[in-house]
């Protein structure tokens, strides 16, 4: 990447993590994703933790998965759960682990993390349950206002991801939002403004370009 890209990418960061301390969340950049794999192990903590996860491009992307049982953690795999006394079961381990791992839709430079999701099983782990929430993403995530950030889930990351999960919506057609109620995406938005527990979310910006 362009280096003079990295100084602009760290200096908006720096902003960025002061109003996230002033919302009573922790930010953290890393110019690069083997350094953020190493910020995420070193967060997670030291003896054997259970992690768990969200859907995320940019967690997949960066091989951190593996790396978590690499180093003897108890990795939930969500993808295990094929019925719904499975799906249950997972539910009670995800809303008691010690990490959740995702990524976020859009970050604000004022700090706020902007979510839209289908089911609500991602954003509902942000909101309550795990000891801490590590949320990582890529520069090319923040935006300048909430607006911006819902915008940019309907025109840049609603469309590419509903490609991926092959759900016949207007975005997947035609790259832009259509507005849709069947088979969309976008059922639940969730702004998160403060952590009501202070230091519970954790929020590791990456100076690349990752996820959608």
């Amino acid at each position: 990447m362009d280096g003079n890209k990295k100084v602009f990418y760290r200096n908006q960061a720096e902003g960025i993590i002061k109003k996230l301390e002033l919302h009573k969340m922790q930010g953290y950049y890393c110019d690069s994703v083997s350094e953020a794999r190493e910020k995420i192990m070193e967060l997670i903590g030291e003896g054997k933790k259970t992690v768990a996860y969200g859907g995320s491009m940019t967690i997949d992307d960066m091989g951190v998965k593996d790396l978590i049982v690499k180093r003897g953690h108890d990795l939930i795999v969500r993808e295990d759960a094929h019925n719904k006394e499975e799906i249950k079961e997972l539910n009670t381990r995800i809303i008691n682990a010690d990490t959740f791992l995702m990524s976020t839709n859009a970050i604000t430079l004022s700090g706020e993390l902007v979510n839209v999701d289908a089911r609500g099983n991602r954003v509902c782990y942000l909101i309550y349950g795990p000891e801490q929430v590590l949320v990582v993403a890529g520069m090319n995530k923040v935006v300048t206002d909430i607006d911006e950030g819902i915008n940019r889930v309907k025109f840049f990351a609603s469309p590419p991801n509903t490609v991926r999960l092959k759900k016949d919506t207007p975005c997947a057609k035609l790259g832009r939002c259509g507005n849709c109620v069947d088979d969309t995406i976008c059922c639940n938005t969730v702004i998160t403004r403060v952590s009501m527990i202070p230091g519970r979310i954790k929020v590791i910006l990456i100076g690349e370009e990752l996820g959608y």
